[in-house]
């Protein structure tokens, strides 16, 4: 593979993550494949160790690879390009649905995020984060930030199962996002309370304060669902 070159909006670590991620996912390593050593893929993309071992840890947290304790690392079977049977979102009983589930899964993703946390998924985070600052500061809402933003939070949990849920979940995630943008910015400071409301469950991931980030994240999707399908109250008389 060519050398890798740093640019402006990806670090090195990302394009190595990515481009060993496409080769796993297009078949260039089989199954249960030996991966080269550290010190080999290093050399094969003429970067740093460590930025190669940032790039197979995000890849064993994504569930593409696994390692054996002294023998290296290895590529999972994938049956994990579809790696739960969710169908297609086709009502609205669908989405209640997957609120309902968001609010068991994310919430102890976040708690695990906190205690779990390091520079590299904090950064990941962040980056989020600041993409939807921007867009909320333009009145704008940003479904792909948004979506990364929950994701990088259930990959900082350290287990695969919250990261692969949440990304076979990601079309259906995408809906309710898109909907809620909908309705946020009808409001005059919609925007600016969600996005104070992600920016709160970072800070406490930040600070390691597991049961704050659960709390502020079942908050934050109980929001959500609330003011995509609350009903209109009968008026009162008297």
């Amino acid at each position: 593979m060519p050398a890798v070159e740093k640019t402006a909006r990806k670090s090195l670590g990302e394009i190595v993550y990515e481009r060993m991620e496409r080769a796993i996912k297009s078949g260039s390593y089989k199954p249960d494949e030996r991966l080269p050593t550290e010190l080999d893929l290093a050399a094969e993309f003429e970067v740093s160790r460590p930025i190669v071992r940032d790039a197979l840890k995000r890849l064993r947290e994504q569930g593409l690879i696994y390692s054996r304790r002294g023998a290296g690392s290895f590529v999972r079977s994938i049956g994990l390009k579809q790696p739960l049977g969710f169908g297609l979102l086709e009502n609205v009983s669908d989405l209640l649905s997957c609120y309902e589930f968001r609010l068991t899964l994310e919430p102890a993703a976040a708690g695990f995020a906190a205690e779990r946390r390091d520079p590299q998924s904090l950064v990941r985070i962040q980056t989020a984060l600041e993409q939807m600052r921007d867009a909320t500061n333009r009145q704008v809402h940003r479904e792909d930030a948004d979506f990364q933003f929950h994701l990088a939070i259930a990959t900082a949990a350290e287990n695969s199962y919250f990261s692969i849920a949440m990304e076979a979940l990601k079309e259906h995630i995408a809906v309710g996002m898109r909907f809620h943008g909908m309705s946020v910015k009808r409001e005059v400071s919609g925007l600016s309370r969600v996005f104070d409301e992600h920016h709160a469950i970072f800070q406490a991931i930040q600070q390691g304060d597991a049961a704050q980030a659960r709390d502020l994240m079942h908050r934050h999707l109980s929001g959500s669902r609330e003011r995509l399908f609350e009903k209109k109250r009968p008026a009162q008389n008297g």
